[in-house]
């Protein structure tokens, strides 16, 4: 009979240690944030955020969580016959409003970057990017809704392939390469990819901050 563990726990193992790594990102963005110290920016550098288009759900799924925190607590102590039942709601209900304070803070305080050697594309604390403007042939101001929600998507536009780095099932700008990159992202592997898009709340103020880009590729359109 065929060993068909191996290959699971190959599968799972890397699964479970980015879970892992995401979760602890997350408790340790909300304990930055808190202590609300200045974004660390080197000479030049410009941040620009991308949480704008997803705040109002944020907003609203914590205020939700703030709610139910009592109701549900209410519900159990009368409800439920078992004492600790009450403990281990109340125990989750707290840390899923603190997970989403924390995510919330996670993509405050990694915003993308723009500075003299070239532009940083980040997300949340698990995709950071950084692109020199010599491989950058323009950058572009485009708004585009996209089929699916996942935050990294890759599409083949004939033989060209494009990754875009999502919020909200949007990007806004396009970053155009004079030569196919090869990003460190799960989703497009060693494949070298020709475009680049992402979204940020103000597509015109990072036009106008790419200082070191040619003036002839900050395009808006």
């Amino acid at each position: 009979m065929t060993d068909t563990k191996a290959p699971t726990r190959a599968r799972v193992g890397p699964l479970l240690r980015r879970a892992a790594e995401a979760e602890a990102a997350t408790w340790r963005s909300l304990y930055v944030w808190a202590r609300r110290r200045p974004l660390p920016l080197g000479p030049g550098d410009e941040p620009f955020g991308y949480l704008g288009v997803v705040k109002p759900i944020l907003g609203i799924f914590i205020g939700l969580s703030v709610v139910e925190i009592p109701i549900f607590d209410v519900v159990v102590t009368h409800v439920v016959p078992w004492r600790p039942a009450r403990w281990i709601v109340l125990g989750l209900g707290i840390w899923g409003l603190l997970w989403m304070i924390g995510l919330f803070a996670s993509m405050t305080i990694h915003p993308h970057i723009v500075g003299d050697r070239g532009l940083r594309v980040r997300l949340s604390s698990g995709i950071d990017i950084f692109i020199p403007w010599t491989d950058v042939e323009a950058l572009r101001k485009r708004y585009r809704s996209l089929p699916s929600s996942r935050s990294v998507q890759v599409e083949q536009e004939g033989d060209r392939r494009v990754v875009s780095v999502s919020v909200g099932n949007q990007t806004s700008i396009d970053v155009l390469l004079r030569r196919p990159l090869t990003f460190d992202l799960a989703k497009t592997g060693s494949t070298p990819v020709d475009e680049l898009r992402l979204y940020a709340d103000d597509p015109d103020g990072l036009l106008r901050s790419a200082r070191g880009a040619p003036a002839s590729t900050t395009v808006s359109r």
